[in-house]
């Protein structure tokens, strides 16, 4: 089978990244320091790098190992770091490229060996071959598409580099020379010797990197174009690349500076299309700025204008499939703290059939509810996983969710796998919560996970929403989470309850929902607290539907207080008590609206007619 990287190639153009060494440079690494060190001692500023290009429109992006070999590393004293260098290096741009869900192509980046070779030099040519074989082994067992050898000005070390790839692997191979202002290469051959000589050895790619900027290295494209042309017209064969530097480098006031413009690097990168070149990018002095605008240009070629067509290397989607751009947080975030909202609880089934709860969903569309929230296996008992739910009424309803996350039943690594599956599927808003514990249900031995309780979860999704894990490894696009958590205003030691409730708000909460809550003065004593906070606050209602429940609510659900007074009260009342129960919550909201930024609505027995009730006026 021919090789993906092959089969672009053969349908049009492919665009390679910049400098990996000018933007390293530029963020304060010092030549003294290895570059190649870094996938090792700093592999975020190389993550960064990589994604700058690839989102600049690169499809094929360099690994940080171009003086990864043994006698380059010497001079920075981690020679015996070889495998490990260049292994990083490739699973640094491999993680970029998940990260990003980019189909990209990595390519190993293998340089000379920076020291003369015999006869002039005294490293042999068996101790370079050896370099080389180690070093390709590190980045082949890192997982590299291919091979990119580049800036060789001794067309013998570059051949003998082939070699060493030709014996451990069977990738492409990109061969590229650098040349000097007279369009030589430092031991004296032509573009046409250059590129017969590569031809003879069957790489796949012959070209130019480096040198001495835009404009030299068209002219030597074209040159080598003349010994590779199949035919009348091209396409050339073995295929050619076109990456050069940046113009010639100035220094001014301790710093290189490059002086050719993105605009005229995307200017030469259509003119090495049209000699025939199928890979352009850059190499020294190169940024993302260049790469955009190369991308930018290569994209307003349109096939009657040029002989070859660029392309999109992205795989194509199914038809079933449609693309839409990532949602962002939906009206009820954006409305947080500005208007009044109104929240309701829908509880999943407890087996596989949701039609209930949409139907429930659809009523709280229609009476105008901004926001259904799903528990995640409340009291810790089997339910329809509530990330289901939220799919399914957002798919069927058309209706915001706010999906529960607990941290009892997954470890960290899962709630983060979950986490950012739920951002694919367009879920905003969670609730986070650290879970009652599996004895108060229905599996009291099964075991309670709790790697994070509900501030490490909050911290946890702070950390996704910019742009990286709990371990601080980077997953690409950062997330847009609405992050919502629990306070409890009835709790018994409400100091140690508004010490946690003020550590999930540093922690990076956005908006939180009180436990029910059924005592105007347990509320105005948890407000003259709070006071101070600014942070919107959902006033909890659970509307009591008789004596019995309200006895069990208070004595069997963690968390919940019922007064005595209210129980007294739903006592009287008799077979009334679903009435009074909803009466109650409708004078607790009048009476407490002013004070909170919602209401959070919870139905007794999946009864979502009577929360509804409470909404009347």
């Amino acid at each position: 089978m021919i090789h993906p990287f092959l089969e672009c190639l053969e349908k049009g153009t492919l665009l390679c990244d910049g400098a990996m060494g000018t933007m390293l440079y530029a963020r304060g690494i010092s030549f003294e320091h290895g570059f190649d060190e870094l996938n090792l001692s700093n592999p975020k500023l190389v993550q960064e790098i990589h994604r700058d290009y690839i989102r600049a429109g690169a499809e094929m992006i360099e690994t940080n190992t171009f003086g990864g070999n043994r006698f380059r590393l010497r001079g920075h004293d981690v020679e015996e770091k070889v495998r490990e260098i260049n292994l990083w290096g490739a699973k640094i741009a491999r993680d970029v490229r998940e990260t990003l869900g980019k189909s990209i192509f990595v390519a190993g980046s293998v340089g000379p060996i920076g020291q003369p070779l015999e006869p002039i030099g005294r490293i042999t040519l068996k101790e370079a071959k050896d370099a080389f074989r180690e070093q390709m082994e590190g980045l082949l067992e890192g997982g590299v598409d291919l091979f990119i050898l580049e800036t060789f000005s001794n067309l013998e070390e570059l051949q003998l580099a082939i070699s060493a790839c030709k014996e451990i692997a069977q990738l492409p191979i990109i061969a590229q020379m650098t040349f000097g202002e007279e369009n030589r290469t430092m031991d004296g051959h032509s573009p046409e010797g250059v590129a017969k000589s590569l031809k003879e050895l069957e790489v796949d790619v012959v070209g130019v990197n480096c040198s001495v900027g835009p404009q030299g290295i068209f002219e030597v494209i074209q040159r080598m174009a003349t010994v590779l042309v199949a035919q009348a017209s091209l396409p050339v064969s073995p295929y050619l690349s076109a990456l050069p530097n940046a113009g010639l480098p100035g220094y001014v006031e301790g710093r290189f500076i490059y002086y050719s413009t993105p605009e005229y690097m995307a200017d030469y990168a259509k003119r090495f299309i049209e000699a025939g070149a199928r890979i352009v990018g850059g190499c020294c002095g190169t940024t993302p700025d260049h790469i955009r605008a190369m991308h930018k240009s290569l994209q307003t070629i349109q096939p009657s204008d040029k002989t070859v067509q660029t392309i999109t290397i992205a795989p194509p989607e199914p038809d079933t499939v449609s693309q839409k751009p990532l949602e962002a947080p939906g009206a009820f975030a954006k409305k947080l703290g500005k208007v009044f909202q109104v929240s309701v609880e829908l509880t999943p089934p407890k087996g596989t059939n949701p039609q209930k709860l949409l139907a429930g969903a659809h009523r709280m569309k229609e009476r105008g509810v901004d926001v259904v929230n799903i528990t995640d296996g409340a009291i810790g008992r089997i339910r329809m996983s509530a990330f289901a739910i939220c799919v399914l009424i957002k798919e069927q309803v058309g209706m915001e969710t706010l999906l529960h996350v607990t941290c009892r039943d997954r470890n960290l690594i899962g709630l983060q796998m979950d986490l950012i599956g739920a951002h694919a599927a367009g879920i905003r808003n969670l609730m986070v919560i650290t879970g009652d514990p599996p004895q108060v249900g229905d599996y009291p031995n099964a075991t309670a996970v709790y790697d994070v309780d509900s501030i490490g979860l909050v911290r946890t999704i702070s950390r996704l929403n910019q742009g990286e894990d709990w371990m601080e490894n980077s997953i690409g696009d950062p997330t847009s989470f609405c992050i919502g958590v629990a306070v409890n205003p009835s709790a018994e030691d409400l100091d140690h309850e508004l010490d946690r409730f003020r550590q999930k708000i540093e922690a990076g909460a956005h908006f939180a929902y009180t436990q029910p809550q059924y005592d105007l003065e347990t509320i105005h004593q948890f407000l003259e607290r709070i006071d101070g906070i600014d942070l919107p606050v959902f006033l909890g209602l659970l509307p009591l539907q008789s004596y019995k429940h309200a006895e069990f609510l208070h004595n069997e659900v963690p968390g919940i207080v019922i007064p005595e007074a209210v129980q007294e009260r739903m006592r009287k009342a008799g077979e009334k008590g679903a009435d009074v129960g909803v009466q109650m919550a409708r004078d607790l909201l009048e009476q407490a609206r002013s004070h909170f930024k919602g209401a959070y609505l919870m139905p007794s027995f999946g009864r979502y007619e009577r929360v509804l009730e409470v909404l009347e006026r």
